[in-house]
């Protein structure tokens, strides 16, 4: 069962004034926003990376309330992440609509050390954005951030990114273009370079539009941290030449370290029934200016100004916290989304939306919703470290100060079964709160603490809980500290007991975890924090763990 608080609709400061849209739109974990519409039904597409089910997808019928809808990617038919490693996988999914039909285009990047990535482009369709969809198609692996154009003459066209490995060289070497035929559902004729970007340079994230005689190409630059950007190019024609938008980007934050949305760039346009046009992008909250971001990449809304034959414009260049909602649209009193308050009693035969496993799809054989009713019984994975088999069930991190709460029946019969809840971000950073048991087979509860890598019990903590069946365990993730508490009598009149000591939450993030080799493209973590029910059997002995309710508050 799922129960939302009311919240009040973002309206104008006095209640009155007209309805906004609140930045971000998708708070927490959700970069490379592709926006659709369908009709008068709004829906956006984000990045997974290692994360099942793979490309996440909203749902809004007014561009102010989103509804999670879970993910596209739900089995290995359609996505194998088995062995991927931390922030590798699904980048950068498109979205598009036509001729009846949801195309769903999405890059499996395998490694990006080096100046390899190894891009594997997959598109599947569906006559609904939830399924079901049709078995992948196999396209190129020249480059990732791969997109589809649907031309008005029927053409359908593949943009990405192209890479070039070669040392000394452009690692990310332009645009290129190939027509996609979709009754042979292949590619076909010449791939074409028809843009080399701008002196921003990291040219990648390609989406075309055809407006008033122009093709605009849209483009992101300046690499997915502090000077990322939207480019804007045009061309009377689909192949080129593109001309860069003399005004500057179209939107960026670079330079602006006041303003409370960071890292803005990589946008996908949608225009309104009444003609309006929108941009929906990536953006970042540090906790301090040029700080680390803890929610990860997010996904926000600006309104573009966009008068025939001219550039498109967003007020100012820079991202609003506060932007005006399409014209005409009712937009009514909702609840809050179930990404920010939702209890979780796993009454439901399958997981909810807001769910997510790491690295395997969320099956009965280790993830079972069946064996004890109103319970999530967890088997027993590989060790934290592990790229395989992992026991992970976690949701995302939506504000900077939240609490998650679980409730868990665990009786480890050795050192090797352990079973909790986790403020995780990747293999190597994370801390996880933990029951298991000592040499002489006590059960007690513990910390870890995995910093970039390094594993170390937090001194101090190790407690005693024989006797006790059922523990509540609890995350609080208050600004950039990060508290945990337990009791001994989950439930209403739960006594909690904090273990006495703050842990730095900066350390779930993708600047913590960003990756600098001299000379070639910063790599960064490219996810956000998670908490979440981790079980580990490294034993292979049979382990498990009930947790019959999680419960999640965004202060």
């Amino acid at each position: 069962m799922t129960i939302a608080r009311p919240a009040l609709s973002p309206v104008g400061d006095d209640g009155t004034g007209p309805r906004m849209i609140r930045n971000p739109i998708l708070p927490g974990f959700h970069p490379d926003p592709s926006i659709v519409r369908a009709g008068a039904d709004y829906y956006i597409a984000t990045s997974t990376f290692e994360w099942y089910p793979g490309v996440r997808l909203h749902h809004s019928t007014d561009l102010v309330h989103w509804e999670p809808l879970g993910g596209a990617l739900t089995e290995r038919r359609l996505l194998d992440l088995t062995g991927t490693a931390d922030s590798c996988g699904v980048w950068a999914p498109n979205l598009t609509y036509a001729n009846g039909l949801f195309h769903l285009l999405y890059t499996d990047v395998a490694t990006f050390a080096g100046g390899y990535w190894d891009p594997q482009n997959y598109l599947i369709t569906a006559p609904s954005v939830t399924g079901p969809w049709s078995d992948p198609v196999v396209l190129h692996g020249r480059g990732f951030d791969a997109s589809l154009f649907h031309d008005d003459d029927g053409a359908t066209w593949m943009l990405s990114m192209r890479a070039d490995w070669r040392p000394g060289r452009n690692r990310f070497a332009g645009i290129e273009i190939q027509r996609y035929d979709p009754d042979e559902r292949r590619l076909t004729g010449p791939a074409r370079l028809v843009f080399t970007g701008t002196g921003a340079g990291l040219t990648e994230a390609p989406n075309v539009y055809r407006k008033d005689g122009w093709y605009y190409l849209i483009t992101a630059e300046g690499g997915t941290s502090w000077t990322h950007q939207v480019t804007v190019a045009r061309s009377r024609r689909l192949l080129g030449p593109y001309e860069v938008d003399p005004g500057g980007p179209l939107l960026t934050s670079a330079g602006r370290p006041e303003l409370a949305l960071q890292k803005a760039g990589h946008g996908s346009l949608a225009q309104t029934p009444g003609g309006e046009w929108y941009l929906a992008h990536l953006v970042a909250r540090p906790h301090a200016p040029a700080g680390r971001c803890v929610l990860g990449r997010e996904a926000a809304l600006q309104k573009v100004d966009w008068a025939a034959g001219a550039w498109p414009r967003i007020h100012d260049g820079v991202p609003a916290e506060l932007v005006p909602a399409p014209a005409g649209i009712a937009v009514r009193d909702r609840p809050p989304s179930s990404e920010q308050v939702e209890d979780d009693d796993f009454d439901a035969p399958v997981l909810g939306p807001n769910w997510s496993t790491l690295r395997r799809p969320a099956t009965p054989d280790w993830a079972d919703l069946s064996a004890r009713p109103s319970h999530l019984r967890i088997h027993g994975g590989r060790s934290p470290m592990a790229r395989h088999r992992p026991s992970l069930v976690a949701r995302r991190v939506t504000a900077r100060r939240a609490t998650f709460e679980a409730t868990c029946e665990f009786e480890p019969r050795n050192t090797r079964q352990l079973a909790g809840v986790t403020a995780y971000y990747n293999s190597r950073n994370w801390y996880y709160l933990h029951l298991t048991a000592d040499d002489d087979g006590t059960p007690v509860l513990d910390l870890l603490c995995c910093d970039s890598g390094r594993v170390a019990a937090a001194p101090g903590l190790r407690t005693v809980v024989d006797g006790v069946p059922r523990l509540g365990l609890r995350v609080r993730f208050d600004g950039p500290a990060l508290t945990f508490a337990y009791t001994t009598n989950p439930g209403e009149m739960a006594v909690w007991y904090e273990l006495g000591r703050t842990f730095d939450a900066t350390t779930l993030s993708d600047e913590y975890a960003a990756t600098i080799v001299p000379g070639e493209p910063e790599a960064w973590g490219f996810t956000g924090a998670f908490v979440g029910l981790w079980v580990q059997d490294l034993g292979a002995e049979g382990g498990y763990a009930d947790f019959d309710r999680a419960s999640y508050r965004a202060d």
